[in-house]
């Protein structure tokens, strides 16, 4: 993550020409509104209409061309960052934010004077940014992105963003085991690679109809042959598709490791994330209430 001198942000007319700089710098980057929250980039997807995580900062099942919000739509690509369907954001952009992901870094976001004070005594030094609260410190390196590992302390990297604030003082270092395993020891409910379900068993204990290997292998066929026939919207069709095996097969403990496995190896394939896979998973259970 190479940075140039310092780049003046006057005012909201200067987002684009920064934006534009800093791309050229090797940062991906992206709008932000003042509050921080990642503006849609089309009308399809304005005020979050597409479905993605509350603010926008998870990509919804969005229909466009490409990703247009939060940290999947961040790029270096001047044709894009001036296109007509950004346009609008630009002008209503707070702030300029950037993945830190795909530049490379690792951010370790400090709220407060006493998350300050733990980094400095407990972390190697590297590049330190000054923020309202407390300080960014950059690493060299990506890891999967955590907030509150610890009291004030946020780890922003891998599908997350952050607000650029200027290129900071200090040599860039390697991110530090000590800053992954902050995030291993961080508790999570979503599950990292595939895992069986646990399911109710049938009321009464009758005999399990899906117990048949043809049936339950054509259903498990079939919602694979659906993902990879997927032609767009591909988060929302591997949450369908999810949905539907769980409402089929989810309740009586057909399901295995391995059929889960079958299933996101195919959403992979079609270019979602593991930590995808995982929300629509979980995001299925819940909406069956399993």
């Amino acid at each position: 993550m190479t940075h140039a001198t310092p780049i003046r942000r006057d005012a909201r007319t200067d987002h684009l020409t920064l934006a534009l700089r800093l791309g050229t710098l090797g940062l991906p980057v992206l709008p932000l509104r003042a509050g921080k929250g990642p503006v849609g980039n089309c009308r399809t997807c304005a005020d979050n209409a597409c479905g993605g995580r509350p603010n926008m900062k998870t990509p919804g099942p969005c229909a466009c061309p490409r990703p247009c919000h939060a940290w999947a739509a961040a790029t270096t690509d001047s044709t894009v960052l001036t296109s007509p369907a950004w346009s609008t954001a630009w002008r209503v952009a707070g702030v300029v934010g950037y993945h830190p992901g795909g530049a490379g870094v690792t951010v370790v976001d400090l709220d407060d004077a006493a998350a300050v004070a733990w980094a400095r005594a407990a972390l190697p030094p590297t590049r330190t940014v000054a923020t309202t609260r407390g300080e960014h410190w950059i690493y060299s390196g990506t890891m999967r992105s955590v907030n509150g590992v610890r009291p004030g302390v946020d780890i922003k990297s891998l599908m997350s963003y952050a607000r650029w604030l200027g290129p900071g003082t200090g040599t860039l270092a390697e991110l530090p085991d000590v800053v992954r395993t902050l995030a291993a020891k961080k508790p999570t409910t979503a599950r990292p690679v595939p895992r069986a379900v646990t399911v109710p068993a049938l009321v009464g204990g009758g005999q399990c109809r899906h117990r048949s290997p043809a049936y339950l292998e054509r259903g498990i066929a079939m919602a694979e042959q659906r993902i990879t026939d997927a032609p767009s919207a591909i988060h929302a069709t591997v949450y369908r598709t999810f949905l539907a095996v769980l409402s089929a097969h989810g309740r009586c403990g057909c399901l295995t490791e391995a059929h889960i496995a079958r299933l996101f190896t195919a959403a992979q394939a079609k270019g979602e994330s593991p930590r995808h896979c995982t929300d629509a998973w979980s995001n299925a259970q819940a909406a069956l209430g399993m």
